[in-house]
C-alpha cells in the first residue's frame, strides 16, 4: 500500500465561517482524519492511542494553503506515509477539489510512551504495517 490514501470529505456549515468559507483550522483536522483512515486501512483499529501505553502526537507540521474550500463542496483529503522512523512518521497530505490542490503539506506525528510524554519506539507489529504503506523506511536500529 504505497499508494496514496484518500478520504471523501464533505463541507458542512459547522467547517466554516460566516462567508461559507472553510476555517483555516479546519484542513488540520481533514488531514488528521485522513492519517487516522489510513492507520485503519492498514488494519490498525485504534491509530492513535493503545492500550499499551503509547499515543501518537503530531511533532512538525507545514502546510502551505492554496486555495479556500466552500460550504457543501466535495473534497478528498489524502495522506501518504513518506517515511517510518523508529519514533516517527511523516506523511505528504493534501485537501483537494478534484484536480485542484486546497491545501498541501508535511506532518510528521511521533509516537510517546503516554505515562512520562516522553518519545518511544514504534510498535513493531504497528511499524511492520506501516513499512509497507510507506515509500521509504530509516533502518531500524
Amino acid at each position: 500500500m504505497s499508494e496514496e490514501f484518500s478520504l471523501p470529505i464533505r463541507v458542512y456549515i459547522e467547517d466554516t465561517d460566516a462567508g461559507g468559507i472553510v476555517y483555516y483550522v479546519n484542513y488540520l483536522k481533514y488531514l488528521e482524519r485522513a492519517r487516522t483512515e489510513l492507520m485503519r486501512a492498514l488494519g490498525w483499529e485504534r491509530a492513535a492511542i493503545s492500550d499499551q501505553g503509547w499515543m501518537f502526537v503530531v511533532s512538525d507540521l507545514a502546510v502551505t494553503y492554496r486555495q479556500p474550500a466552500r460550504l457543501d463542496e466535495q473534497l478528498d483529503a489524502t495522506a501518504l506515509i513518506q517515511r517510518v522512523g523508529g519514533a516517527t512518521i511523516d506523511f505528504f497530505q493534501s485537501v483537494r477539489r478534484g484536480d485542484t490542490v486546497l491545501v498541501e503539506g508535511n506532518i510528521q506525528i511521533a509516537c510517546i510512551d503516554e505515562e512520562r510524554g516522553r518519545p518511544r519506539r514504534i510498535d513493531p507489529a504497528l511499524r511492520a504495517r506501516l513499512v509497507v504503506g510507506s515509500t521509504s523506511e530509516e533502518a531500524a536500529s
